[in-house]
This record gives structure tokens, sequence and C-alpha cells, in this order.
């Protein structure tokens, strides 16, 4: 019996559709459209469940420019949300680094914390909504416990006996006391309605406090979150926010190729170290209730004189073993390399995507089986091999060839394949290259 086909949503169908033609990974909508990297989100969601149990763990995600890197974190972080973990995101950028001396470092942390997410608030900015259901909790389980009501002056005793306990055990880790010291001063402006103090400790969370005087004047804490130890920080709050009922804290950070791109090589170790220091953290016990994920091409980590393999210490541990290759790799090794999709995924996907789009302008599929078939082979063909199929160059392509055919409906589908601008013709790089197998794609 024939698998029934879900329809979608037409506010999802518009995100998502319009997302994957400019190029991007929608934030919603990924499950409709999933079509392989079974094995690479097994051994993801076995980290999951380490991490959720108070382990950590660390991962780089490789591959090329459009190969799904965004997509499979895109993936997982829906499904740790769904699971009661909080999520912080961002891309690297020239001006968001690991470290720097310019404030890059600071800058990364900004963009996580600004986006962290729950599955409640899967847009990000869900650090006050966090803290306030926290203060919720506690005065729930304390009036449960106690039979007291919010109005009984022992009732504020007993949160703070709570709320102590709870915070207590930050102090033992680095910069805990004022972490936990600032979350105190949290939970009193917010019994008291202090709205003013509540902002200034969620501006010092967000690390926007520029000068520790600036902050030792309005808070009373003479230390700010810097370049230097943003990431005690990242590790103060897995800890924080397992104790406020989340099952943990997963870190995701794209864009690796950036460290690789900055000109200065003790610029680029002094990020290399900074990647070695949290991944040491993760093996060695350090970090708990905490994962970490790192995408990056293959050029940003294993070219020996700019990637993260030109960290000696770093690509000792992470370098690939002897038999690991193409279609049988260790999913649980630290690197996870994306084999480029087969073409029996990506026709799957083509079909998931004709189905979204007929739904969502409200008319009869016409873009045949065989259609969808021809239409691959002459993809994969085309670019020359299917070591070099990516699906975004694939998925653009056929999003716009939907576009085209509904809004000309008088266009005939197997003349515009089988037009210049569809046909399988060799570049001069493809037709250099020596022993090439262009073996004809059976769909």
């Amino acid at each position: 019996m024939p698998e029934r086909k879900r329809r979608v949503p037409k506010r999802i169908a518009q995100t998502v559709l319009n997302s994957l033609k400019g190029g991007v990974v929608p934030r919603i909508g990924l499950p409709y459209i999933t079509v392989g990297r079974k094995a690479e989100i097994e051994a993801l969601l076995h980290d999951v469940d380490v991490i959720s149990e108070g382990g950590a763990s660390f991962r780089f995600v490789v591959g090329r420019y459009g190969s799904g890197k965004s997509f499979l974190l895109q993936t997982i972080r829906n499904y740790v949300m769904d699971k009661n973990f909080v999520v912080v995101d961002g891309d690297l950028s020239p001006e968001r680094r690991l470290q720097g001396t310019k404030g890059q470092g600071l800058a990364t942390y900004r963009e996580l914390i600004q986006n962290l997410s729950t599955k409640t608030r899967p847009e990000g900015g869900a650090l006050t909504l966090i803290l306030d259901r926290w203060i919720n909790s506690v005065q729930s389980e304390v009036a449960q416990e106690t039979g007291l009501s919010d109005s009984d002056p022992k009732f504020t005793t007993e949160m703070d006996k709570k709320i102590y306990a709870v915070i207590a055990n930050l102090n033992e880790m680095v910069h805990g006391f004022d972490f936990a010291k600032l979350l105190n001063m949290y939970y009193h402006a917010y019994l008291e309605g202090d709205d003013e103090t509540k902002a200034k400790v969620i501006k010092w969370f967000r690390g926007e406090y520029a000068h520790k005087t600036e902050a030792k004047k309005e808070l009373g804490v003479s230390i700010i979150i810097s370049d230097d130890d943003w990431y005690e920080y990242l590790k103060l709050f897995a800890a924080f926010f397992r104790q406020a009922g989340y099952a943990g804290l997963m870190i995701m950070i794209d864009e690796l190729v950036n460290i690789y791109k900055i000109p200065n090589s003790i610029s680029r170790q002094y990020n290399y170290e900074k990647i070695l220091t949290m991944y040491n953290d993760t093996l060695q016990g350090k970090a708990k209730y905490l994962g970490i994920i790192m995408a990056g091409t293959p050029q940003a980590i294993e070219d020996r004189r700019r990637g993260v393999y030109s960290y000696e210490a770093l690509r000792s541990r992470l370098s690939e073993g002897k038999f690991s290759k193409a279609g049988a790799r260790d999913m649980y090794a630290p690197v996870i390399k994306l084999d480029p999709l087969t073409a029996e995924e990506m026709l799957v996907l083509t079909e998931k995507l004709a189905d979204m789009h007929a739904n969502l302008y409200g008319y009869e599929r016409t873009i045949t089986d065989d259609d969808l078939a021809k239409f691959i082979k002459i993809e994969y063909a085309r670019i020359g091999a299917d070591t070099n199929i990516t699906p975004r160059e694939v998925i653009r392509d056929f999003i716009e060839l939907l576009d085209i055919v509904w809004q000309n409906p008088q266009t005939n589908i197997e003349e515009l394949l089988n037009s210049d601008q569809f046909s399988y013709t060799k570049s001069e790089a493809v037709s250099d290259k020596k022993d090439e197998d262009y073996t004809e794609f059976t769909i």
C-alpha cells in the first residue's frame, strides 16, 4: 500500500520553497523534505542521549558548499528542541570568531545568546522566558511542598532556600560565583517587580557590558563576559539549564571556513586553540549536559597549511582512521563527512517538492515521475560526476523549473528539459579529467 502523502500547511510550504530557492535552509518544515542522512542523524542523536544523561559531545560536520551541512544542523536543532534542549546557534564571519583581539569572540557569544531557542521559542531570544519560567516553576514547587501561599512571609524564605540550592551547584565552576550571584539578583528583581534590574542582568548575561566599571556600578559585580572566557559562561548556562528543568544545551556553529580565511597565522592558531579547549572539555568530562557541533568545508578542516588540521594537536585527534571510506564511514568519529546524496534520494526529494509546490499554488501536478527521473539524470550528468553534485544546486534548479511551468502553462516540460539550459554539456574542466567515469544513472 503506497505511503500517504502529508499535506503541508501553506505557510510552511511558502517558507520552505522560498528559502530553498534562495539557497538557504528553512527554519521550519524540514520534516516534510528530509531525505537521506539517516546514518549521520542517528549518530548525532546518539550524542543527544549521552548529553541528557550528564555527558558532553563535540562533532564536526564536513561537506562542500551546498552539500547539506546547514540542513543537517537545522534538522538536529529542531529534534533536540523537541527533546527539551536549549539550543544556541550562529555562523562565524570576519566579525565573529572563536577568539580575537577586537571583540570577535565576544561577538560570537552575543550571536549565540541572541539565537538562544527552546521548543516554545524556536525563533530565538528565549533567555528571559527561561529565567521567568524557572522562577515560576520554583514557586509552584515550594507552594506544593509547603502548602504556603505566596503572600506568607515564610514563603519567601522557602523560595530563597530552593533558589540557593539550584545556584549553589554553580559556585564550583569557573566564574560560577558571579554567575550565581546574578541569577539570585534576577530572582529578587522578579519578585519585587523591578524590571530595570532584570533588564540589567539580562544585559550582562548577553555580554553587552563593555567595561567592568559599568557592570560594577549598575550590578555590583566586577567581572564581565569577555573575548577570553565567553565559552566558560556557556558551560555555566548548560549546568543552569539542567537545574532549571531542561535536558541540556546544544551549541551549533557553522561556517568554520571564516577561521580558515583569517590571513594572520597566529590569529588562526589562537582560534584553533579555542576549539581544542572546547573539544578537550567535552571528552575529559569538564563539561556536562553540553553538546557542540561545528560545520565547515573539507578545505577548512583538512588543509594542513591553514585549516583545522594545521593545528597539530587537533589533527592528531580528529584525522580519519585507515579503514574509513566513502559509503563506509565511522559515524561515531569526531568528524562526520557528508557523502553526496544519491540520485535516488534526490529523486524522492524532487517528488516531495513537486507535491508541495502544487498544493501551495492549488493546481494538479503536471510534472510526471518520468519527468523527475529525466531531470535528475540531466542534473547529475550536467555537473559532471556524482561526487560533485550538491543538493543546493539541484533544488534551486528544480524549484525554478516548477515556477516556470506553473507560470507558463503552455510550456512543454519535455522541451524545457531538452533545451540548452538543461541539456548536458561537458565543461572544458571536466573533459580534461582523465579516466573520468560518466556512467549513466538508472533511476
